[in-house]
């Protein structure tokens, strides 16, 4: 059976030949944003296809967003095409994973205040009343159970700490040494909780999930690390609460503002603020421009996983991590 796979974004050389030398004989590979002639390939691949991309070929049946997630505007428009099946990599879920875990232990230990004082030859940095808190022993709560969210469970385990996450899940559960519940329990752990890591698609349900009143109850000393959509989490209450002192800390990845990708009103990413509210002001955040999934292996992962799916439709197997466009993941 021969599967005919088109790439919207040209991979590097290195990378294209990573994903030749992992790819059944019976797999053929075009690239580029131009759709080849004659459209024939049943797979496409790309994170934001355009209409005609997505109508050329006749015999197109999945569409592989070739990293975690749909943005909006490829959702919106695979409505028109509720035939094609959608698909995900997970590729960077270590590195999302690693980056929570950097946050969470950059937050805990005030490190980026610390490492400030200290470049400064401040030695009383040393002896100061910064916040240091210990994570062993501590309950960890993990909103989103999926790829990222169990590799950010093991690191905590590791760690020492009690975990508990939150999943998409009809009862309450156990798995790989974390207690699971269902999404109606969070008000209830929130209490309880020492370090909370979001690791949530955007949907309709997780839009705004921590809210003020979720924010109020958490323990004062809680650190909070978000590396999954900035909007989850409600922007002004969290400023104010960790201006006020009514959070401990926290490590951001993902934000409310970017630069604009529209070709006609470009905003220059270096004026961009990533929020209305000045998180950079604040002494107990630790900031990171939305790049959790970067990594030195990244691009050879993504061919690798790529790989994967278009070697399981060789084989006339069901490709793995479908989504949902109703749900959004």
């Amino acid at each position: 059976m021969k599967i005919r796979a088109h790439i919207l974004q040209s991979p590097e050389p290195e990378s294209l030949a990573a994903l030749e030398k992992c790819l059944q004989p019976n797999v053929a590979v075009t690239h580029g944003a131009a759709v080849p002639q004659p459209p024939e390939y049943e797979i496409l691949v790309g994170g934001r296809p355009e209409r005609k991309q997505l109508a050329a070929s006749p015999n197109i049946r999945s569409l592989i967003v070739p990293f975690t997630g749909i943005p909006q505007r490829t959702r919106s428009l695979l409505h028109e095409f509720p035939e094609i099946a959608v698909h995900n990599l997970h590729h960077n879920s270590a590195a999302v994973a690693e980056m929570a875990m950097a946050l969470m232990l950059a937050a805990a230990k005030s490190l980026v205040r610390s490492d400030g004082e200290f470049r400064r030859r401040n030695w009383a940095v040393r002896r100061a009343e910064i916040p240091s808190l210990l994570l062993d022993g501590k309950s960890a709560l993990i909103l989103g159970f999926g790829h990222i969210g169990r590799r950010i469970a093991r690191g905590c385990l590791a760690l020492g700490m009690r975990v508990r996450a939150v999943s998409r899940c009809p009862k309450k559960g156990r798995a790989e040494g974390v207690n699971v519940y269902p999404p109606s329990d969070l008000r209830e752990l929130l209490p309880g909780t020492s370090a909370l890591l979001i690791a949530l698609p955007i949907t309709a349900e997780t839009m705004g999930l921590i809210g003020p009143e979720e924010l109020a109850l958490l323990p004062a000393d809680v650190v909070l690390v978000n590396v999954g959509r900035g909007e989850t989490v409600d922007e002004e209450h969290l400023f104010l609460a960790l201006r006020d002192g009514r959070l401990g800390a926290a490590g951001l990845d993902v934000w409310y503002r970017y630069p604009s990708d529209d070709p006609i009103d470009r905003t220059p990413a270096e004026e961009t603020a990533p929020s209305a509210f000045p998180f950079h002001e604040l002494p107990n955040v630790v900031m990171s421009p939305h790049r959790s999934s970067k990594s030195d292996q990244n691009e050879r992962l993504r061919m690798e996983h790529l790989a994967v799916l278009l070697n399981a439709a060789a084989k006339g197997e069901t490709m793995p991590n479908r989504v949902s466009i109703s749900r959004g993941y």
